[in-house]
């Protein structure tokens, strides 16, 4: 007999985003009326990655957090259907800059709330300040139609505060801001941090 996770899998089709489809699947807000598919770039990140982390394990829990967050920010419409924060805690900052609420990060979309920075303007080939929610997302899909995926690398402390060091790329297919597509990997390494409250059983960042 499956398990409930088995089967809750079996049901989403994604083994990295299981609150993809949960108990409020009725109620949740799509942005594109119903929960995305994430076929494409799974595949990338199983053909890509270079870490494979046991499960369960601390590594894992903290890549599929991130995969989730990344998810539901990118894919629902209201903060009150998230899973993955405590929306009257959360804070979003980037490189030192001034913190985010969960309604900022929402509004401005992921692209914009972790690629705004103060170089001059002709240094940023991407100008988060003229772009929208829509436009952000409609230009990196285009660029990189596979998805750019994402993997933790080493986790150095934690709970309750995390952290961690991620790798994430992909793959210049298609066009981007008048530029053509090369077929080039794009990636880049980082840093991050959590900062993680427990409720109802349920880590939020």
């Amino acid at each position: 007999m499956a398990t409930a996770e088995e089967a809750l899998i079996k049901k989403s089709g994604d083994i990295y985003r299981s609150i993809l489809h949960d108990e409020a699947e009725n109620t949740t807000q799509w942005r594109l009326g119903g929960p995305p598919v994430y076929d494409s770039v799974n595949q990338l990140f199983e053909e890509g990655r270079t870490k494979e982390w046991p499960k369960g394990s601390l590594e894992e829990v903290v890549q599929n957090a991130i995969k989730s967050w990344e998810m539901e920010l990118s894919h629902k419409t209201r903060l009150q259907d998230f899973k993955t924060i405590n929306p009257d805690k959360f804070k979003l900052i980037v490189n030192g800059r001034e913190g985010l609420s969960g309604e900022e990060t929402l509004r401005l979309g992921s692209y914009n709330a972790l690629l705004k920075n103060s170089l001059p303007k002709e240094f940023q080939y991407y100008k988060a300040d003229e772009e929208t929610f829509e436009s952000s997302h409609d230009a990196f899909r285009s660029a990189f139609p596979r998805g750019f995926a994402w993997e933790v690398l080493n986790v150095y402390s934690g709970p309750p505060v995390i952290s961690f060091k991620f790798r994430h790329w992909g793959f210049f297919e298609g066009p981007f801001k008048g530029h053509a597509p090369t077929g080039e990997k794009v990636e880049f390494h980082g840093l991050g941090v959590l900062k993680v409250c427990f409720k109802k059983n349920s880590p939020h960042q």
